[in-house]
């Protein structure tokens, strides 16, 4: 072969490679299975969403009265519950370090990104992206998901970085429960059925700091 058939040659092939490469960038679109709250897949091809870090399938995080929650699970099941069946598209901005494509993938044209981060089940990735600082600062602010209590940040948590054993504020010592027939009943120290109760938060049962405050929030006072 010449010098120039192989340089026809090798360029034919780097205009292939080049059109290949393009191709897997271009957007994708289908039925989305939720791998955890950050990483969707869809037709086989698992994609990490672009910008944002939210807590691992494994995660525990604390809630507003300090009890713990699996805020990884919740999170993924909230986005698998925001898109459903429905058509996702994924635009591919780059590859991790493991060969899955980065991208920002939307739904009717909403950025789930940036939904994920503003309802507080995930947070900005700044290490790589600023694109939803602002999400964040709003989910912060108005206590949304995570935001809610304590977290560990899910990189820190990934390199083994976990929350205290779970706690409640001392004098928060009153418990809200909900019974077999829904009904919001709240037990004070002392009462007969006081130690026997349990407050399970994942069912909306809470602790309190005062009656004022149970009875605010619609519980009534147990009658033994």
């Amino acid at each position: 072969m010449t010098l120039a058939r192989l340089a026809a040659a090798c360029l034919l092939a780097l205009c292939s490679l080049s059109a290949a490469h393009a191709a897997e960038r271009a957007p994708l679109t289908g039925t989305a299975s939720v791998i955890d709250a950050d990483t969707l897949e869809i037709r086989g091809e698992r994609l990490r969403l672009h910008g944002i870090d939210a807590p691992e399938s494994g995660q525990i995080c604390h809630d507003q009265n300090g009890d713990a929650w699996r805020c990884g699970k919740e999170a993924a099941f909230a986005l698998a519950d925001k898109i459903g069946r429905r058509p996702v598209t994924c635009t591919p901005t780059d590859q991790d370090r493991y060969g899955r494509w980065i991208a920002v993938c939307s739904q009717n044209g909403n950025d789930l990104n940036a939904w994920l981060v503003r309802a507080g089940w995930a947070i900005a990735y700044t290490r790589f992206s600023d694109d939803y600082l602002r999400e964040e600062r709003a989910a912060k602010r108005d206590k949304r998901g995570i935001w809610q209590g304590a977290f560990v940040a899910p990189e820190d948590w990934r390199r083994g970085a976990r929350l205290p054993a779970k706690s409640k504020p001392a004098s928060c010592n009153i418990k809200g429960n909900i019974n077999s027939k829904g009904e919001r009943i709240y037990h004070v120290p002392g009462g007969k059925w006081y130690s026997r109760t349990t407050v399970n938060t994942a069912k909306g049962q809470r602790w309190f700091c005062s009656e004022a405050e149970a009875r605010a929030a619609g519980w009534r006072k147990s009658r033994s």
